[in-house]
């Protein structure tokens, strides 16, 4: 009140610094202490051990300091969208014309909205299996065109295409255009990973931009974009943000790079170390071919015609003797089968002869018939004067009956 008493009676203008200088003396002496809960959003530690940070509820925000000498006894390891409490008191930053809020001590207060929200719908796609291992794939060991999805106008694709010039010239690039903030950049981002695969435009698509708040990094956790990049055909490389920076790209993609220039190092094979390993490949292949000849050649010196004769001997020996032991085998087996046949032979012989009724008469039987031929075997068939034809062994003769004795 006494000031703006002091600035009505007076009316020369004030300079900014003037006028800076007394918001600064009321300000600061209104509030030399002060407790403020808040979601931290842009978190930025700096070299120096400072730290830097947004402090902010649904409607307002302050910026926030922490100085290295208060920040070394932190029990907690600040992060984006974390809610906390801290207590210090109110600063005006005169270069800026900007009011902050010194931090002396600071504590957890809970999750905060943003990252409570990206908590849940981490859980509920990871049940979903989008972020699984096994879904993952490998990228390609020497891609020919590599996608870049970013904005065309940062920082992020200029480091990218310098990285890919110095590593590799040979590698194309294909930039496609999306803003990488606020409202229109995940359709867009999901639009153009959807064209990539559509035309098979690249072997591998970086995804990304440079650093930002939670905020600012919010488009690349979009539902969709997330669904989009875990259903690419084409690898996907997510590099959002700084290394302490996160996305939910970053679990759906194939790979997660901590930064877009880490990107470009892993997707493109350096051209130099590609030279060597072929070169290598090519040293290898061709002591191998010559050791492979000149063992044939050691191999080939033994084998004079002597020596080839000697050898052939030494194979062909063992072979004869088994075949003389098989043709005497043969010859002793066939000599015991003749001997077997002549045996059965002579025996039946005999017993054919003994049954040759040649032989029979021989012995002194003669064979009788009567006057129609038939042999007589029966004596009760005869008659007397019936004329009997009597053959001996030798010869024959008649005879009559005289009389029947049955």
């Amino acid at each position: 009140m006494v000031v703006s008493q002091a600035m009505s009676e007076n009316k020369e203008a004030l300079s900014v610094s003037q006028i800076t200088s007394l918001i600064k003396e009321i300000l600061e002496g209104s509030f030399p202490a002060v407790t403020v809960e808040g979601e931290i959003s842009n978190y930025r530690p700096s070299s120096t051990g400072h730290l830097y940070f947004t402090l902010k509820d649904e409607s307002s925000s302050i910026q926030a300091v922490m100085f290295k000498g208060k920040s070394r006894y932190l029990p907690f390891e600040p992060r984006d969208g974390m809610l906390v409490r801290a207590a210090g008191s109110l600063s005006v930053y005169a270069a800026r014309g900007a009011y902050q809020i010194i931090v002396d001590s600071m504590s957890p207060a809970g999750t905060g909205d943003i990252l409570r929200m990206l908590e849940e719908r981490k859980r509920r796609l990871a049940a979903e299996g989008l972020f699984d291992q096994g879904r993952k794939r490998p990228l390609p060991f020497f891609p020919e065109r590599i996608a870049l999805i970013t904005s065309p106008t940062g920082a992020a694709v200029r480091d990218i295409l310098q990285i890919m010039r110095r590593r590799n010239p040979c590698v194309g690039a294909v930039i496609l255009p999306a803003p990488v903030q606020g409202n229109d950049a995940a359709p867009a981002l999901r639009l153009q990973i959807e064209r990539v695969n559509r035309h098979d435009m690249a072997d591998v698509i970086i995804l990304g931009r440079g650093g930002g708040s939670l905020e600012d990094l919010l488009p690349f956790s979009d539902e969709e974009l997330v669904r989009a990049v875990a259903a690419s055909r084409i690898p996907v490389v997510s590099a959002v943000g700084h290394e302490i920076d996160w996305a939910l790209s970053d679990f759906a993609a194939d790979v997660r790079a901590p930064t877009p220039s880490a990107a470009a190092e892993l997707v493109t094979p350096l051209k130099d170390d590609l030279l060597s390993s072929v070169a290598g490949a090519a040293e290898t292949l061709r002591e191998g071919v010559e050791n492979r000849v000149e063992r044939v050649r050691l191999t080939l010196s033994k084998f004079t015609p002597e020596s080839l004769e000697l050898r052939f001997r030494r194979i062909e020996q063992p072979l004869l003797l088994r075949f003389d032991d098989a043709k005497e085998a043969l010859l002793r087996d066939m000599r015991e089968r003749i001997d077997g046949a002549r045996h059965r032979i002579e025996l039946t012989r005999r017993s054919l002869e003994d049954g040759n009724p040649r032989t029979i008469l021989e012995r002194g039987y003669a064979v009788v018939r009567n006057a129609d031929g038939k042999v007589i075997r029966d004596a009760a068939g005869l008659t007397a004067g019936d004329i009997l034809a009597i053959t001996p062994a030798r010869g024959a003769f008649t005879a009559r009956v005289e009389e029947i004795n049955p």
